[in-house]
Formats: C-alpha cells, structure tokens, sequence
C-alpha cells in the first residue's frame, strides 16, 4: 500500500482529520479522495465530503467492488449522521453483501453496526437487535466498538432494561477511552448523562415525581396499576392492557388513574374525553358505552364502578394506581423527542422514524416553527429542521478503520 495513504488512514482512524489532509491533501487518486472526504466528514463538512466520497466511488475501477462499497459504507454513515434516512437499508445491505464476499470483515461488520443504528433511530427494536446480535464483535475496531455498545444500550433503553443498558454504555466507554478520541468519548458521556436523566414522571397519590429508566423499570415490575402514557398501555404485573390504538379509552382510564382513590365526575370525563363543551344526552350515551368497552377491556387489572356523580377506577391487585407519562407530553411530542438529540433531520426522515405521512410531519413542523420551537435551514430538499439551541456532538462520529480503499 502507498505509504502516504496509509499513514493518513492511521491518522483518521486516531480522530486527527488535520494530520491526514498533510499527507494527501493535493492527491486526485481514488484512494486519497476517499480517505480526504472522511476527513472532511470528520472536520464537520458533511457536503463536501459526500462530494469527495461519490467521486472516489465513481474513479475506482468497476471490477473493484470491495473499494467501492467502502465508500458507499462511509457515504451511508454521513447520511446517517445528516438524517437522511431513506434509501439507506439498500446501499448498507448491497455494500455489507460486498465487503463480505471480498473477506473484509471489519468494514462489513461496520456496515452492520450502522445499519443496525439507522434500526434503531427509526424504532425498529428487534430488527436492530437481530443484526447486532449477528455482528462479530472482534472483528470491529474500537471506534466501532463504541457505536456497536451504544447501540447495544439504546435497545436495551426502549426496553426498559436498565441493568443490560447500565453495562452496554460502561463497554461503550471502555471502548471511547481506548480509541484516546476525545469526541468519541464525549458521546458516550453524552449516553451516560441522558440514561441518568429522568425517563418519565409518575404521577400518584403522593403528586407528581421524576423517575429514572431503572426506577421506570422498577415500577413496571411492581403490584401498582400503572397507565403508561408513554406506550399508552395498562400494567397490572405481568398483565398488559394495550390501549394503544383506542385514544378514547386510554383517556378515560387516564382521567379516572389521575384521581384515583376518588371519583371523577361525568361531566369532567365528557369533556376530557370528548372536548364536549355543551354536553348533551348523545353525548352521555356516548360515555356510557365508551365506558362498558374500557371496563371490559380492564377486567382482568381493574373494575369500574358508578358513583353518585360519575365513575372510580378500583385496582383488582393490591398496589396504587399510578400514572405514567413523558418528560415532554403534548400534540407533537414524539416529534420533539427526535428532534432532542441536537442533529438536523429531513422531514422525510422524521416521517419515517414516526411512521406517519411525510406532508403530515411538514405541517407539524410549520406549526412548531411558527410557535418558535424548532428551526429550519435549507430550502427544498435541502431542508433541515433541528431543536433551536441544542448544544452537543454528533451521534455518529466518522471514524474510519484502517482497511482504506486502496
């Protein structure tokens, strides 16, 4: 291999982008195009560097399909950190395929860990969880160690398992302080900090409190009857009432949580549950076959009752009843919950992470720039959207392996 090329691979592989660009700065050969757009990935110009990649790609020979798909897993990695989702599944997939029948393990495994990562952002557990548990991980360097690890405790995370989580991020810091990268080990930092930050508030008979993702796990685990808001489930131990595509009665049985050891008057549930301003006798129809479907659906967990004015929620099991909901609730919560890790997401990216209509996400994103909580730059499909002022790093650093093109 070209000395020069290989002292700037090493060079990228120890996080210094600067010491790289010395070395093949003024090359045009496909090898040093390649290694000077992860470079620029690293200094932080996304744009310029997707440009470099694509050119590299392109001046390779077309025999010299491992070389090529290194590129494309490096250009797969940019477009993750930029948000830019769609289409990603298919060049990770052609690309891992690739390097695999050329026997590069390393960069095939890299492949999988981002592929895995894209899984994961868009929500897709247990896809995410079967390739990673596919992924060899001697075979990835430290850089990707950590990535691997972080995505190992994100899954871990949205499952609610605090104690494989707490272990994946501890490996994941292991892996960043051995790689001697600063930014590197400031994500996982960053990891650490947002699993010690509250997860939920639980709202009960003692008001509201802030609970961490172990003591989430711990409430779950217990003989309370607990509405989930977050997952918009009824928990009674092992028992699961999901309520998830039936908003009217998770609102009523959220209402009738909240007050709980009391009862809540009709009039308050109509209005609650069916914004009625004015409520007729349609309306209280209405309420009381919404309220035979909810005790139904809760009879194995609890009992509704009629009172004098209205309705209580009595658990079958011992423990209280509580309420569980986000740190952040609202119309467009979910939205704002991805826009919270700092980075500039496409419209279509946020549709496909929330599963709904691209044009839907836009006028959910018009209506929260116009009330000045998130920012756009970029016009067309050059738009970006990002939670104004949110210091931090990038989710995804580019660091490269040392099995460069050449």
């Amino acid at each position: 291999m070209d000395p020069l090329i290989t002292f700037a691979a090493r060079a990228l592989a120890a996080g210094d982008p600067l010491a790289a660009l010395t070395h093949i700065a003024l090359r045009g050969d496909p090898s040093a195009l390649a290694l000077r757009g992860i470079a620029m990935a690293q200094l932080g110009d996304l744009v310029r560097a997707r440009v470099l990649l694509r050119d590299a790609q392109r001046a390779f020979a077309p025999h010299d399909r491992a070389a090529r798909a290194r590129c494309a897993v490096a250009t797969a990695e940019i477009a993750l950190v930029s948000r830019d989702l769609g289409g990603l599944a298919q060049m990770l997939d052609e690309a891992r395929t690739a390097l695999e029948a050329h026997g590069d393990a390393v960069n095939a495994a890299h492949a999988g860990y981002l592929d895995a990562r894209r899984l994961l952002l868009i929500g897709r557990l247990a896809e995410a969880e079967r390739i990673i548990g596919t992924l060899d991980t001697e075979a990835l360097p430290y850089t990707s160690k950590a990535g691997y690890w972080l995505v190992a405790a994100g899954i871990a995370m949205r499952r609610i398992q605090a104690g494989p989580a707490r272990t994946a991020l501890e490996r994941a810091y292991q892996a960043a302080c051995g790689t001697g990268i600063p930014a590197l080990v400031a994500e996982v930092e960053r990891a650490i900090h947002l699993f010690a930050a509250p997860a939920a508030h639980q709202i009960g008979p003692e008001g509201q409190q802030p609970l961490t993702l172990a003591e989430v796990e711990t409430l779950l685990a217990s003989d309370a009857l607990v509405i989930d808001a977050c997952r918009r489930t009824v928990r009674a131990g092992t028992l699961l009432v999901p309520l998830s595509g039936r908003p009217v009665l998770f609102t009523l049985v959220r209402t009738l949580a909240q007050a709980w050891p009391e009862d809540v008057a009709r009039e308050t549930l109509l209005c609650r549950t069916f914004r009625a301003r004015d409520p007729d006798e349609s309306y209280r129809a209405r309420l009381r076959v919404e309220i035979g479907r909810l005790r139904k659906a809760l009879e194995p967990a609890a009992e509704l009752s009629a009172t004098t004015r209205g309705y209580r929620l009595t658990p079958r099991g011992p423990g209280p009843v509580v309420v569980l909901v986000p740190p952040v609730e609202g119309r467009h919560a979910g939205l704002l919950a991805l826009l919270a890790d700092g980075e500039a997401w496409s419209s279509s990216s946020l549709a496909l992470a929330l599963s709904v209509g691209t044009r839907s996400v836009q006028r959910a994103l018009e209506a929260l720039s116009q009330a000045g909580e998130v920012e756009s730059c970029g016009r067309g499909r050059a738009c970006r959207w990002m939670a104004p002022n949110v210091p931090g790093f990038p989710t995804d650093p580019l660091f490269p392996t040392l099995s460069t093109p050449s």
